[in-house]
């Protein structure tokens, strides 16, 4: 393990890495530009937009790209198939730049070339949450003032009723039934029209700054809320990890496999719908000719057969996935060598999980760490390798070459090394706001610095370690549950008085929403008839775990306000969970 005095050492060889890696005229060079209203270091010489940036598949347009059961697409196929898709919502549903298209569907290979077609002509990509209920659904396709979705039979059962009354257009991804076949089929529309060419992807004249996407995420105060990006947030992100993957092969040069057995591949293991699953796995996967292989559902058993019969490289999700995998009867017998990293994001790792992999994946199985969220288009801070093993505590440093961090007091004054207070990030993958909310976007946007609602701290090489959270969430699993929305829905009961939700821990999926709710007077109230008051309110993965039901009032603190503290402390004690 190494030192302080080696992570000094370490640390000085990066800044003069970083230093060689930013040149002029290099890949990642950067200037300084001012971008609504707040001057940022930006790169120079990143492709200006999407439709740019996959033009990168020509360099290797016979290799495979995209796996998904029996299907396989090459880099080419995904890029023509893409390009095809993009004329048929030009031509056939008027789809300008600017329209908002909605993917509300399980992974697939339609969803990832969906989200080519759209975002290369300029027009937002609206990934919606697929386990998503009808009302949700309705609020997202509402909210986005979607023209379009591409969706899938399950998504559509539930949906029917809001593309009627808000007279949206659907197109089908793996159409089964009677109901998906009365609507139009994603390959069959997208062959039916030819590719785009360069030339006209070119004339589109898409900007960096111009708008990209919209990806909804769980806060602290109801509805989720529609994260607007730009062309320029995401493609930052992409090289952003890029300056760092370069900077770290440079430090640790036996990483490097000159002479690879196997082509790079990922398991998309996590939903496209996130900025991990979008940007880290499948948008990453352009600049390194990497094979992108997505599960129909995660299964450890499924993935460890995955990875032996693809050759996976890359093993990347919520810390949960790879303790399953240890934990599954099959991993011992599992041939594992073409694995090369074992990384995690969306939650904490607990230092034993850690522990594990180090023990039980093969020696260049490197694990590694990212803390990002989706209004920084995930990213933040990152740590792998000999650092993570010396702070297992911490999630990383802050990811040069342009992003900032720091750490703020409740008054917004910047702290020093050591100092407890709220993370705060800065640069140009941070997103342009909250879709429609100005003044939602203005509270957690102040002089350029988007305030996290996380608490941590710097230690004093620069680490960042998180403590505690200030927005009432839950993160089940790597999926954020915004407390007020669930408490919502289940005050929405007309035998319920009052609710509190709040997390508790679990051993598997890091902690799980849990309830406290004061039942009304003179009346009962099961938690079968609550759970099925949910079904249609709530996705399965936002429904509390444990419900605790009374007649009294539920505690307070000296402002009112229930004490949700004491609640969750309280629950802890109950059940005897550490």
């Amino acid at each position: 393990m190494l030192s302080d005095q080696q992570i000094k050492e370490d640390l000085e060889k990066l800044k003069d890495i970083a230093g060689g890696l930013k040149t002029q005229g290099s890949e990642f060079e950067t200037h300084k530009e001012t971008i609504q209203g707040t001057e940022l270091d930006v790169f120079s010489n990143i492709p200006a937009n999407l439709g740019v940036f996959y033009m990168l598949a020509r360099q290797f347009e016979d290799s495979c790209f995209l796996v998904y059961q029996d299907e396989r697409f090459s880099f080419g196929e995904t890029l023509e198939l893409s390009r095809r898709f993009s004329r048929a919502l030009i031509e056939k549903y008027n789809i300008q730049k600017g329209d908002r298209v909605a993917i509300c569907a399980r992974n697939s290979p339609e969803w990832c070339m969906a989200f080519i077609a759209i975002t290369q002509i300029g027009a937002i990509a609206v990934p919606m949450n697929s386990w998503w209920q009808g009302r949700e659904i309705d609020y997202g396709l509402t909210d986005s003032g979607s023209k379009l979705v591409i969706t899938d039979p399950a998504r559509l059962e539930h949906m029917g009723p809001s593309l009627t009354s808000l007279g949206i257009e659907a197109i089908i991804a793996k159409p089964e039934g009677e109901a998906s076949a009365a609507f139009p089929e994603f390959y069959t529309t997208a062959r039916s029209f030819e590719p785009l060419s360069d030339a006209e992807i070119t004339a589109l004249n898409i900007a960096p700054d111009d708008r990209a996407t919209i990806l909804y995420t769980s806060g602290s105060t109801g509805n989720p809320k529609g994260v607007l990006s730009s062309h320029r947030n995401t493609i930052s992100a992409l090289y952003t990890w890029k300056f760092v993957k370069e900077m770290t092969e440079t430090l640790r040069p036996e990483l490097v496999d000159d002479n690879p057995e196997f082509q790079a591949a990922l398991l998309a293991n996590v939903p496209l719908f996130h900025c991990t699953g979008s940007h880290a796995q499948f948008l990453s996967s352009f600049m390194y000719e990497r094979k992108f292989v997505m599960m129909f559902k995660w299964d450890a058993d499924i993935a460890l057969d995955l990875i032996e019969a693809e050759r996976i490289s890359i093993l990347h999700g919520v810390p949960t996935m790879a303790w399953e995998v240890m934990q599954s009867e099959k991993f011992a017998t599992t041939d594992l060598r073409s694995l090369r990293s074992v990384q995690a994001g969306g939650a904490p790792r607990p230092p034993e999980h850690l522990n594990m992999i180090t023990q039980k994946f093969p020696e260049k199985a490197v694990p590694g760490l990212g803390y990002g969220l989706t209004e920084t288009n995930a990213i933040g801070a990152i740590i792998s390798g000999p650092f993570y093993l010396a702070r297992p505590n911490s999630t990383g440093r802050p990811t040069p070459p342009v992003t900032s961090v720091r750490i703020v007091d409740e008054a917004g004054n910047e702290l020093p090394a050591g100092g407890v207070g709220e993370v705060c990030i800065k640069g140009p993958t941070v997103m342009h706001g909250y879709w429609n909310q100005p003044e939602a976007t203005a509270e957690v946007i102040k002089d350029g610095w988007f305030h996290t609602g996380d608490i941590g701290m710097l230690d004093e090489l620069g680490f960042l370690i998180l403590l505690d959270r200030a927005k009432d969430i839950v993160i089940r699993g790597g999926e954020n549950i915004g407390c007020a929305e669930v408490e919502y829905a289940i005050a929405e009961h007309p035998n319920v008085n009052e609710v509190s939700v709040y997390g508790i821990p679990d051993p598997r999926l890091g902690e799980v929403p849990c309830a406290t709710i004061m039942v009304k007077k003179g009346v009962e109230l099961s938690e079968t008839e609550l759970r099925a008051h949910l079904a249609d309110r709530l996705a399965a993965f936002k429904v509390p775990a444990r419900f605790f039901f009374q007649y009294e009032q539920l505690p307070r603190i000296a402002t009112g306000k229930i004490a949700k503290k004491e609640l969750r402390k309280a629950t802890i004690e109950a059940l005897q969970l550490d």
